[in-house]
């Protein structure tokens, strides 16, 4: 929206807000896809972060693709800090993690194209400048005092931000990298029954892409250090909302929510202007330096704000640890099978909703230090992540049959995408397990053989 009629329009009432996402219902025929994948960029011959700077750093990286690839550049202050295509975006996270966010499409066969394509795309890169790009939810040698830090204006805003929010925000801005799965929904009633199912499920997904046992060159005690760090980043704007289990008037209740969180600026042609730590409610009441509160400030507003489950025009489940390539579409694929099908979404809730849905941050924490193991009343996550992917499976089937674009052009349908998932699920384990095991084995603590064995660039 940035730079249109509608950003600049003024918000003139809360109404106003609530009709934003309303204005994201899709028709069912209309849903789509949309995956976004973050990873960790190191110097291949050292495992180290990369710096922006330098023949081989990320400023090189992204002229590489805009070279080689046909990307078109963005600049801020004269320096490359993302890249566009069409349909697809690159960005930076605030420590060099490089996100492909990308196109909404009609099938996850469609995202594994799309997949594939980047990753070529990034294999040629890391061979020509020495580059690694990790398969992990968290960089795994380089200390975050040594985390270098992207050359984005906001991001000096938000690491000072996070200075007063938590103790571990560096960590998730400069460490840590996910994959994000968006889906659409048809009405009100839709996007809550899908935001319940999402925000219920989120350790189970946590569980099951745990993929960040090291950090800082040492075991971190957690299946997954990326989900653990998110629970000391900032309370107001991070975890769990309990008001979804409880709303039914659910895009008032995430508008009330998202007025009252603290901004972290004011952005006005890519100047942050001080927020002076008002939430948008206090913005829309007073105004910042002679600013007032417009639509396009609203949707900046609700892209800072990281619940596990979040609200835009979409939804967006943000629970997983970046994967290796092959289990990249097994979360996107599960969430998939469950929300686009209304059977299967209401099977979802009634396994869920009986839940100690109040105590999610705890099952969370639960999860994140010893992923499939956590339990829920008398069973572990992993039985539970069984079911659920069996329903999931159902619901790809069926969506099947009214989607050509869901068979691939070897006849199968989107099922396959979760076969990966159902192998570690079935023995009980999450990627980190077998880090772990090589840690404590062959590997003989080395973070190096980690470093080389994750390389998606290979």
């Amino acid at each position: 929206m940035a730079g249109s009629s509608q950003a600049d329009a003024p918000i003139k009432g809360i109404d106003q807000l609530v009709e934003y996402f309303e204005a994201g219902c899709t028709p069912r025929e209309q849903w789509k896809v949309g995956v976004e994948y973050e990873q960790p960029v190191v110097y291949t011959a050292s495992g180290q972060a990369v710096a922006y700077e330098g023949p081989s750093g990320i400023g090189e990286l992204l002229a590489f693709f805009a070279r080689e690839f046909g990307w078109t550049p963005i600049e801020e202050d004269g320096q490359v800090i993302a890249l566009h295509d069409d349909r697809a975006s690159i960005t930076l996270e605030p420590g060099g993690q490089f996100e492909l966010s990308g196109a909404t499409l009609s099938s996850l066969h469609q995202a594994e194209n799309e997949l594939s394509r980047h990753l070529e795309q990034v294999s040629r890169a890391g061979r020509e400048l020495g580059l690694s790009f990790l398969g992990l939810g968290i960089s795994p040698k380089t200390p975050l005092p040594q985390m270098p830090w992207m050359p984005k204006r906001r991001y000096r805003v938000m690491r000072e931000f996070m200075l007063r929010t938590g103790t571990l925000g560096h960590r998730m801005m400069q460490q840590t990298a996910t994959v994000q799965s968006n889906f659409d929904y048809s009405s009100e009633a839709d996007a809550l029954a899908k935001f319940r199912v999402a925000m219920a499920m989120a350790p189970l997904l946590v569980a099951v892409s745990a993929n960040s046992p090291v950090v800082d060159g040492r075991p971190s005690g957690y299946r997954s250090y990326r989900a653990h760090v998110w629970s000391d980043t900032d309370s107001d704007r991070c975890g769990y909302l309990p008001f979804v289990f409880n709303s039914n008037s659910f895009f008032a209740s995430y508008t009330d929510y998202a007025l009252d969180v603290p901004m972290y600026f004011v952005l006005r042609d890519e100047n942050c202007v001080d927020s002076e730590g008002l939430t948008f409610r206090q913005f829309m009441q007073k105004g910042v330096a002679g600013e007032h509160a417009t639509m396009g400030d609203w949707t900046y507003h609700l892209s800072t704000l990281f619940p596990e489950v979040r609200l835009k025009n979409w939804i967006e489940a943000r629970s997983a640890d970046n994967q290796p390539p092959r289990l990249m579409l097994a979360t996107p694929a599960l969430l998939k099978g469950l929300l686009y099908d209304d059977d299967c979404l209401l099977a979802a809730w009634d396994l869920l909703k009986n839940w100690p849905l109040d105590r999610l941050a705890e099952l969370h924490e639960d999860a994140a230090r010893v992923a499939l193991s956590a339990r829920v009343k008398k069973h572990t996550l992993g039985r539970y992540g069984l079911e659920l992917l069996e329903i999931a499976r159902e619901g790809l089937k069926r969506q099947a049959g009214a989607n050509p674009e869901a068979i691939d052009g070897q006849g199968r349908d989107e099922t396959r995408h979760l076969d990966s998932l159902e192998e570690l699920l079935t023995a009980r384990r999450c990627p980190a397990d077998e880090i772990i095991e090589l840690w404590e084995g062959p590997w003989s603590g080395d973070v190096d053989r980690l470093v080389s064995r994750a390389n998606c660039a290979q």
